[in-house]
């Protein structure tokens, strides 16, 4: 009793094992709809029939992309022969001995897996879904103009029955291949009326000679293909219903993510949309020594478009998310270091204003004016101190410098915080000889009128010359004390 209470316990582990295992490959991923599906085989539904027969296939066992990816990373140096052997020893798949040899088509598959294991867990459920899919893209691509025959591609236009239009893709050359490179943006509506292509939609990569895949194995090329009256795809020649002693992941670490439908080609049947920041998954040429981290648990493959831009902010062409420099137009915002408003950094002085022209200016000054509205003009094309506003032109309603106390003017016409000499314009003062930013005693020159030491900004009377010169209330300013200021000698 013992000896079956432990045969019994180990079956029972086993199948639990065996059924889980199945669980975590097929069933943690949804079924797509039709359309969904047209999205996802929309990269790939070109391809030549018995490259894409291996490409559903292989997807059912998303586990095994990423595992066989890996394995060509450390099997750089195997090609043809050798590499078909090699990875037919390792215990992959069929559709992975087959695939091998197209390492850039893998490469893509491993970095869009979750396309790749919805198509899986979409086969899986129902094959004459999928073909359907593949030959509504292929009318659409056909009635386009993108695809047709050429050197590379041979494309057949097939009835087998009324009202029914199978098309059929096969390499021009049995013994070489050539996988399609193309926009899934552009090849399923064409070009827009009245514009002429100056360049095909579909072009090609390079050739792959498969001679020595044609052999008489389940793996071999001539043992694929679809069987499009019955919507079926065939391996080694018979309907494919699954593998005899399927692959074993050492490792089963992938779990499928959600896919974001609304960030591909077709969303909805509209195969006019445009998603953001799309890039089309297509194979590309290795260079010799290529090389990248293992996928696993800690690096993950599959791209992720770039996150949308915070509301409010416009994104420059060709990099989303960021604010543009300022021009000092209007409604431009300048660089503001993430500060709403679009204020400049002013070291901690707030009333400043940010550069319009293109050049950064010191923290907290305000730069020339160029006659733009909300920017303060300097005098004399240069800077002042920060917080300060820029001087007199003598005009109506203007203060005169007061010793740099708060609330004052600050000075014009040459460098900062220096007060130039009178010119003999009324409302001026000259600067003083000994401390800059001061204001000397009158001297009897008329219009020359002393800080006062009670109220900053104003205007005290002359120790020298009592009750003179005092300013009017008048916002007029001094044009109003015209006919009690002595003329000058």
């Amino acid at each position: 009793m013992r000896r079956m209470s432990i045969a019994a316990r180990s079956v029972i582990a086993t199948l639990a094992l065996l059924g889980g295992f199945t669980l975590s490959l097929g069933a943690q991923t949804a079924v797509p709809t039709p359309d969904q599906l047209d999205q996802l085989l929309a990269p790939v539904a070109l391809y030549p029939d018995s490259l894409l027969a291996q490409i559903t296939t292989a997807s059912t066992n998303p586990q095994e992309i990423l595992d066989v990816d890996n394995w060509l990373q450390q099997n750089q140096g195997l090609t043809g022969t050798a590499l078909t052997d090699a990875a037919e020893k390792a215990g992959f798949d069929p559709p992975f001995i087959a695939l091998v040899n197209f390492p850039d088509v893998l490469e893509m598959m491993a970095e869009h897996v979750d396309d790749y294991a919805a198509i899986g867990a979409a086969f899986t459920a129902d094959q004459g879904a999928v073909a359907a899919s593949i030959q509504r893209l292929r009318a659409r691509a056909y009635a386009a103009g993108a695809m047709r025959t050429n050197e590379q591609q041979t494309v057949v236009v097939q009835q087998p029955a009324t009202g029914q239009t199978v098309y059929v893709i096969q390499p021009t050359n049995p013994q070489v291949v050539y996988v399609p490179v193309y926009d899934p943006r552009a090849v399923y509506v064409g070009p827009a009326p009245g514009v002429v292509l100056t360049a095909p939609l579909v072009t090609f990569g390079t050739g792959i000679g498969i001679g020595f895949l044609l052999v008489d194995r389940p793996w071999g090329w001539g043992g694929w293909g679809w069987n499009w009256g019955s919507r079926r795809a065939y391996y080694n020649h018979v309907i494919w219903v699954g593998w005899g002693n399927p692959y074993r992941p050492p490792l089963l670490w992938y779990a499928p993510r959600p896919i974001i439908w609304s960030q591909r080609p077709g969303y909805g049947g509209n195969w006019g949309y445009r998603p953001p920041h799309y890039l089309p998954p297509r194979p590309g040429t290795r260079p010799p020594g290529y090389s990248r981290p293992p996928y696993g648990p800690g690096n993950r493959p599959g791209y992720r478009p770039p996150p949308p831009a915070k509301p409010g902010t416009p994104a420059t062409p060709g990099r989303p998310g960021t604010n543009p420099p300022s021009t000092g137009q209007p409604g431009g915002r300048p660089p503001s270091g993430g500060l709403p408003g679009g204020k400049p950094p002013s070291g901690g002085q707030p009333g400043t204003n940010p550069p319009s022209g293109g050049r950064p200016a010191r923290p907290g000054t305000n730069p020339p004016s160029a006659g733009q509205p909300g920017t303060n003009p300097a005098s004399g094309g240069r800077p002042s101190r920060p917080g300060t506003n820029p001087p007199s032109t003598g005009k109506p309603g203007t203060n005169p410098p007061s010793g740099g106390k708060p609330g004052t003017n600050p000075p014009g016409q040459g460098r900062p915080n220096r007060n130039p000499p009178s010119t003999g314009q009324p409302g001026t003062n000259p600067p003083s000889k000994g401390q800059p930013g001061t204001n000397p005693p009158s001297g009897g020159k008329p219009g020359n009128n002393p800080p006062s030491k009670d109220q900053p900004g104003g205007n005290a009377p002359s120790k020298d010359r009592p009750n003179s010169n005092r300013r009017s209330s008048d916002p007029g300013g001094s044009d109003s004390q015209k006919s009690a200021t002595p003329k000058p000698e």
